[in-house]
């Protein structure tokens, strides 16, 4: 599971202003869908579908007390499953779908809350989410993943909130709380492994991937070691399985001689 905060900008996430623009982008991709017949997502949020863009940009828009001109006025995540991890939560567009914002609802958002470190819930956060079904550049079959409108206040438009700031967890200063990016890559993937019951191997997990790009020589190592031992690990258990399928098919075989009845005596007729 990928997920991201695309750096603010002076184009499409530009946040310093109205979220219009970027809304406008998250529906680009519904058009084409809706002249060729097919299965499109509007917005969402904790509780409702369907949203129409409109209520969207009028409720981030809106929700801006207290910030000057120039500050951020919401942020921009984007979920990205591998092809592997959607096929694990349906076999249709909108069977992933709906797993996609179950999980952006059960996981993501109460994770991204409480690690703001502030007791704040999945409830505090303002928050619209669209699915996009295909991904600019992508050699992957399957494309599905999900953006993310997150308000730089909560709820209550009295906190704010910002995830891209670089403090973690402290308790003197200006800021209290701040945001660790890196504890929310890994609850939010393990929270994903926990919903769907999805055996994540060590080649796809987050430790392996921050380890490999970020860690030391010595932890590198440690790493291959850990991935060649889980390799071997699989081809063993695999191997066993093959054994055991082979003992099981040749002892239903020797049973079935066992009482196989005798042929009958067809001798001549004194």
């Amino acid at each position: 599971m990928n997920i991201d905060f695309p750096p603010p900008s002076k184009g499409t996430y530009n946040n310093a202003g109205s979220s219009r623009k970027l809304c406008n982008y998250l529906e680009h991709e519904d058009m084409e869908r809706m002249e060729q017949g097919i299965y499109t997502e509007g917005f969402f949020n904790l509780t409702d579908d369907n949203i129409y863009k409109s209520q969207v940009v009028k409720d981030i828009d809106s929700n801006i007390g207290q910030l000057l001109k120039t500050d951020a006025k919401f942020y921009a995540i984007h979920v990205s499953p591998s092809e592997k991890e959607l096929r694990a939560v349906g076999t249709t567009e909108q069977e992933q779908a709906e797993s996609m914002k179950r999980y952006i609802r059960e996981v993501v958002i109460p994770e991204y809350a409480k690690n703001f470190n502030k007791g704040l819930s999945a409830e505090d956060i303002k928050f619209y989410g669209k699915i996009h079904f295909s991904r600019d550049r992508s050699n992957n079959k399957q494309n599905m993943h999900c953006h993310l409108i997150v308000s730089r206040k909560d709820q209550s438009n009295k906190k704010k909130l910002s995830p891209l700031t670089n403090h973690k967890n402290t308790t003197k200063g200006m800021v209290k709380g701040g945001f660790d990016r890196k504890n929310l890559f890994q609850q939010a993937e393990q929270g994903f492994d926990r919903l769907f019951d999805y055996k994540r191997e060590l080649i796809e997990s987050f430790e392996y991937y921050n380890t490999m790009k970020n860690g030391s020589i010595s932890d590198q190592l440690n790493m291959q070691e850990r991935q060649i031992a889980d390799e071997r690990k699989k081809t063993d258990m695999q191997e066993e399985l093959t054994e055991n399928k082979v003992a099981y098919k040749q002892d239903n075989s020797n049973e079935e001689r066992s009482i196989k009845p005798p042929k009958k005596n067809r001798g001549f007729k004194q």
